[in-house]
């Protein structure tokens, strides 16, 4: 498999690749705590990835960036937004695709241990409230 090269890399096919890199995440995290079907896997993994809960961890951990780790977070919040979902705002929709991009230099950086502990601290509040409840 090729490299991807971060410099030259399109920051849209880096939120692309980031999203996919938080979604796997957050699937980990939902199975960790003992969900197991679908129903609630999909309906508690809503509490993570709507761009308003992202907006929200980003603001968390943003003071917890590197220079390097915050540069890429600014290149994703900068980014031209066009299509922006209705249960969020601009400036929500802007953060969570700041989060996203950082996900995925993260991954692409094989700093996977820096991804599961800036996940912890953005989402601890919604982890720490996580409750199969089948």
């Amino acid at each position: 498999m090729a490299e991807i090269d971060l410099r030259t890399a399109g920051t849209p096919a880096l939120a692309y690749l980031g999203d996919c890199v938080f979604e796997l995440r957050v699937r980990q995290a939902l199975v960790e705590a003992g969900f197991s079907s679908s129903k609630h896997l999909n309906s508690a993994a809503l509490s993570f990835v709507r761009a308003p809960a992202q907006a929200k961890a980003a603001k968390i951990i943003l003071p917890l960036l590197t220079e390097e780790e915050e540069a890429f977070f600014r290149r994703g919040r900068n980014m031209g937004h066009t299509n922006v979902p209705k249960s969020a705002t601009v400036s929500e929709y802007r953060m969570a695709t700041g989060l996203e991009v950082l996900m995925a230099y993260l991954h692409v950086s094989g700093k996977n241990g820096r991804i599961d502990e800036l996940f912890r601290l953005g989402f601890a509040e919604e982890l720490e409230a996580l409750s199969p409840n089948e």
